[in-house]
């Protein structure tokens, strides 16, 4: 066979094989797994935890000093009044620590009553109490401070009401006049009428005689309902004729259900 037949012969082999361009594959894998991230973070942030969200808008009022929202923060446990925003140790302070000093301050209220009482000679058949409510000034006994089955004060309630007069107006907080009676009235109509109108006839001259603001004060009848005996004797009747004048105090619940206990620890370490 000659060269040129030799040359003029087709070579066997693989055919040519056709690649086109595949770059964009990457491009799309790289744009699909962009577009799940991002339904996953749309996903999360619709699923809210209440209970952090509640957290985080607590604490953020505090920082700011807000007073509307009432809750307990992340920070101290209390939601900071604007008046103590920036002073030191605000934000350390705990229930507890808050109630120790509601304490002290109630204490206070009460000392300086019972020592003008006691001035006067007065101090007889007036007692105290404190109480998660707050300070309780107990008249008791009608015919120390109220006429039989009436509702007219005595010269020695009205003295009494106006030597604590100065104490309560300058505390500053809320006053609740609750009215009590037994179950031996005789010439009344009822019980709750009776108690009523006592406890509005302090009010009235706490009011009207010594300036205490119509909006700080309030009253209550209580009848028999609030007995602290059985009146099964006329002695222990005569402790249930009474009027309280309670000294509100002004702490959030957390704090105030504290104040027993406070009361209970330093009574035992006394």
């Amino acid at each position: 066979m000659s060269k040129r037949g030799k040359s003029g012969r087709k070579r066997r082999g693989k055919p040519e094989e056709s690649h086109p361009d595949e770059r964009w594959m990457a491009s799309y894998m790289d744009m699909v797994t962009v577009l799940m991230c991002m339904f996953i973070v749309l996903y999360a942030m619709s699923t809210v935890d209440e209970d952090k969200y509640v957290k985080l808008r607590d604490s953020l009022a505090t920082g700011f000093g807000q007073v509307a929202v009432g809750k307990v923060d992340t920070a101290s446990g209390i939601v900071v009044p604007p008046k103590d925003v920036g002073k030191e140790g605000t934000l350390t302070k705990t229930p507890l620590d808050l109630a120790k000093a509601e304490v002290d301050k109630l204490s206070a209220l009460k000392e300086s009553m019972s020592l003008r009482l006691e001035n006067k000679g007065l101090a007889e058949n007036v007692q105290f109490q404190i109480d998660q409510r707050g300070l309780s000034v107990k008249l008791v006994g009608s015919q120390s401070f109220f006429q039989p089955d009436s509702p007219h004060l005595s010269t020695r309630a009205a003295e009494v009401l106006d030597t604590i007069a100065p104490v309560l107006k300058s505390s500053e907080l809320d006053i609740s006049v609750e009215g009590h009676a037994a179950n031996a009235i005789t010439n009344y109509p009822s019980v709750w009428e009776l108690s009523a109108e006592r406890a509005v006839g302090v009010v009235r001259h706490l009011v009207e005689n010594q300036g205490i603001g119509g909006r700080k004060i309030g009253a209550i009848g209580y009848g028999s309902s609030r007995s602290v005996n059985d009146n099964s004797t006329e002695p222990l009747r005569e402790l249930n004729r009474r009027v309280d004048i309670v000294v509100l105090s002004n702490q959030p619940e957390q704090v105030r259900a504290l104040i027993p206990d406070v009361l209970k620890a330093r009574a035992a370490s006394s």
